[in-house]
C-alpha cells in the first residue's frame, strides 16, 4: 500500500486566517476619514444630543413670542434638525456596531465551514487512494482473466 499523497489546503483559508473579518473600523480612509470618524463620534452621543436641546431651547421663547408659524419653524428647523441629528446618529452607531458583530460571527462561521471541508477534501483524497490501493490487489490476486 502506498502512502497517501500530502494534502495541501486552498490557500484562500491561509488568507482569510490572515486578513480576518472586514469590519466597520477598518473603513478609515486617509486624514479626512479619520476626521469625519471622529466628528461623526463626537456628534453621535446622546450627550451631544442633549447639549444640542439646550442650545435650541434657549431661541424658544423669541419663537413663542413670533406665533404659530415661528414656533411651528422653530421646532421643524432648529429642535429636530438639531436633535434628532444626534439620535439617528446614535442609532446608526449601535446598528454598526450590531452588523460587526453579525459579520464578525458570520467570518468565523465560514471559517469554520472552509476547515471542515478542507479535512473532508483530505478525507476523500485518502479514501480515493485507499480505494484504488483496494482495488489494484483485488485486480493482482484474481489475475488478468479472472472474473
Amino acid at each position: 500500500m502506498s502512502a497517501p499523497r500530502p494534502h495541501t489546503p486552498h490557500p484562500r483559508i491561509e488568507e482569510r486566517r490572515i486578513a480576518g473579518a472586514h469590519l466597520t473600523k477598518h473603513e478609515h480612509a486617509g486624514f479626512n476619514g479619520r476626521l469625519a470618524v471622529l466628528i461623526t463620534g463626537a456628534v453621535s452621543t446622546m450627550w451631544c444630543a442633549y447639549v444640542f436641546a439646550a442650545i435650541a431651547l434657549i431661541s424658544l421663547p423669541a419663537a413663542l413670542q413670533g406665533g404659530t408659524a415661528t414656533t411651528i419653524s422653530w421646532l421643524a428647523q432648529t429642535f429636530l434638525q438639531l436633535v434628532l441629528l444626534s439620535v439617528i446618529m446614535v442609532g446608526q452607531k449601535v446598528a454598526a456596531k450590531a452588523s460587526d458583530k453579525q459579520a464578525l460571527q458570520t467570518y468565523k462561521d465560514a471559517e469554520a465551514l472552509l476547515k471542515i471541508q478542507d479535512e473532508l477534501h483530505k478525507l476523500l483524497k485518502i479514501n480515493n487512494e485507499l480505494t484504488q490501493e483496494i482495488h489494484r490487489h483485488t485486480v493482482e490476486k484474481s489475475g488478468p482473466g479472472t472474473p
